[in-house]
């Protein structure tokens, strides 16, 4: 017991409990632009909370957070606060339906930069114009989108335990966007299916006619049966006309971008920000030497 003010006796708060081993620690919040839209969706949300929103970082930094589950229009979590039973936090957004679904992915399929940064694990900038299309928002618009709830006596809404959540599932959208996607009501595979089902003209749709895919000429069967290993490299005829295309790639170090950072990854800096420059240079090299003249010496490596 602890004695306040001469007579006014109360227990001490208990100590706050350990964060578990399996908690998510967030190293970097709203990394991404679109990690940092679901972010300033709760402070609009948290406006009035600012004091629980700097406690919910610490939880959310220190591993708090656990068992995360993201499914259609719900996520669920546990949050390990000084009692000694996690707290359950769950959060609700509306999942999008079908239609809504059909019309947005049939205009990012309008557009071959959507289909190949999203190929790449990025959020195209202007993805919302798609979903404006079909008359709804891929973001929280507003406070009414989210509804949120806590097993914690707070009275508050949010609540820390909400906020640690929230910030938490802010660095897995910018890990994976698909994961946004999914909390409205598609999975990656879905969206980026129908996305290239759209662009080859699927279900008797056409593709746009600026990208059709040219005709290809019949390859003649090829035998190795009699030939001798000596002539297997010499060519045993005129070659046809060859044309080639050389130019910079939609998205520079795209392989980088999908892959992500390896689990042994510990610098605060991601792959693609730290080797993204030296892949466009090679590839810039690359092009360079290609492209110059057979008599003209290539250029100084720097």
């Amino acid at each position: 017991m602890s004695r306040r003010g001469g007579w006014d006796w109360y227990p001490r708060p208990a100590p706050k409990r350990p964060p578990p081993t399996r908690g998510i620690k967030v190293k970097k919040i709203g990394a991404t632009w679109w990690g940092q839209r679901w972010i300033e969706a709760l402070e609009r949300l948290s406006r009035n909370y600012s004091n629980r929103l700097a406690r919910g970082r610490t939880y959310a930094r220190a591993g708090r957070v656990h068992d995360l589950e993201v499914e259609p229009g719900r996520v669920t979590a546990r949050v390990t606060g000084s009692r000694p039973t996690p707290y359950t936090v769950t959060l609700r957004i509306a999942a999008l339906d079908a239609a809504a679904w059909e019309e947005a992915t049939s205009e990012m399929a309008k557009q071959a930069i959507f289909a190949a940064e999203l190929l790449a694990g990025q959020m195209p900038k202007d993805i919302d114009q798609a979903f404006r299309a079909a008359g709804r928002s891929l973001f929280p618009a507003n406070e009414k989108d989210l509804r949120t709830d806590c097993s914690c006596p707070d009275w508050a809404n949010p609540c820390k335990h909400v906020a640690a959540m929230h910030y938490v599932l802010g660095e897995a959208f910018d890990k994976d966007p698909f994961l946004l996607f999914e909390l409205r009501g598609r999975g990656k595979d879905q969206v980026l299916g129908a996305l290239r089902k759209l662009r080859a003209g699927g279900d008797g749709a056409a593709g746009p006619a600026s990208e059709a895919a040219p005709a290809r000429e019949a390859i003649p069967a090829v035998s190795l049966a009699g030939q001798v290993p000596g002539d297997f490299e010499r060519c045993r005829g005129p070659v046809g006309h060859l044309r080639f295309r050389i130019e910079p790639p939609a998205l520079p170090a795209a392989l980088l971008r999908q892959l992500g950072a390896p689990a042994s990854w510990s610098l605060d800096t991601a792959p693609v920000d730290l080797l993204g420059p030296l892949y466009q240079a090679a590839g810039a090299l690359a092009r360079d030497l290609a492209l110059r003249p057979g008599d003209e010496p290539p250029p100084p490596i720097k």
